[in-house]
């Protein structure tokens, strides 16, 4: 099973995933995960390139997010 079928069964199939959820696959806090994501890192540039905002709502790509895992 790949990493993208792993986050897909986890978070019902959706193709995107929320802050909170991305702060949870990272082991991270969603406060300590906005911080790093400013940060001048190739991890958080890459994962800036997964952002889709909708209205005010900030989402990341599953499938994206997904290589960037792999790649990492």
């Amino acid at each position: 099973m790949t990493i993208e079928e792993t986050l897909l069964n986890r978070y019902g199939g959706s193709p995107l995933l929320s802050l909170q959820q991305l702060a949870e696959v990272l082991h991270r806090s969603k406060d300590g995960l906005r911080v790093s994501l400013s940060g001048d890192s190739d991890l958080s540039a890459e994962l800036r390139r997964c952002k889709v905002k909708i209205g005010r709502r900030v989402y990341f790509k599953t499938s994206a997010v997904a290589r960037v895992i792999e790649e990492a």
